[in-house]
C-alpha cells in the first residue's frame, strides 16, 4: 500500500459535498436552501441567545432593584471575648495583623474589625483596621490600647 493508492472504503464512507447556490439549474440554487427573505436568510445571520422572536426580552420585562456600592470595604470581624481567647491561649498581649494571619484568622490582603461581644479580662494591645465604639470602651476600660491601621 502507498500513498498514491489510497481510496475512501467501499459504502460512501465519503460524500461530495452539495454546492448551493450555483445557479436555479442546479436544483440547489435561488434561495440555496434558505427560504425567502427574513433574518435568517442573509449571511452570518445570528440570533442573541435570549432573543424572543421580538417580543420584549425576558431580562427587560422583569423590575431592576438594589445597589452595589463599588467602594464597600469588606472586613472580617472578630469579637471581643475570642480575641481574649486567643490572648490566654498564646500568651501575647499585643495582637496585630501578621499575628491575625500567622493563626489563619486572617488571610493576606483582607482587613479586620474589632465588635463588642463578650468581656476582656486583661490589658490587650490590638491593631486593627476597624473597631467599633463598645469595643474600644470595653478594651479601654481593661487598661488595653488601641492602634487603627
Amino acid at each position: 500500500m502507498e500513498l498514491n493508492n489510497l481510496k475512501p472504503a467501499a459504502g460512501g464512507s465519503s460524500k461530495n459535498n452539495f454546492r448551493k447556490g450555483r445557479g436555479i439549474a442546479t436544483g440547489a440554487g435561488g434561495t440555496a436552501g434558505r427560504g425567502h427573505k427574513g433574518h435568517k436568510a442573509r449571511s452570518g445571520s445570528k440570533r442573541k441567545r435570549n432573543f424572543e422572536g421580538g417580543q420584549m426580552p425576558l431580562q427587560m420585562r422583569l423590575p431592576k432593584f438594589g445597589f452595589r456600592n463599588p467602594a464597600r470595604q469588606e472586613f472580617e470581624v472578630i469579637n471581643l471575648d475570642q480575641l481574649q481567647s486567643l490572648a490566654t491561649k498564646s500568651g501575647v498581649s499585643t495582637l496585630d495583623v501578621d499575628f491575625f494571619t500567622k493563626n489563619s484568622i486572617l488571610k493576606k490582603g483582607e482587613k479586620i474589625k474589632i465588635l463588642g461581644r463578650g468581656e476582656v479580662t486583661s490589658a490587650i494591645s490590638i491593631s486593627a483596621h476597624a473597631v467599633s465604639e463598645t469595643a474600644k470602651k470595653a478594651i479601654e476600660a481593661k487598661g488595653g490600647s488601641i492602634t487603627i491601621i
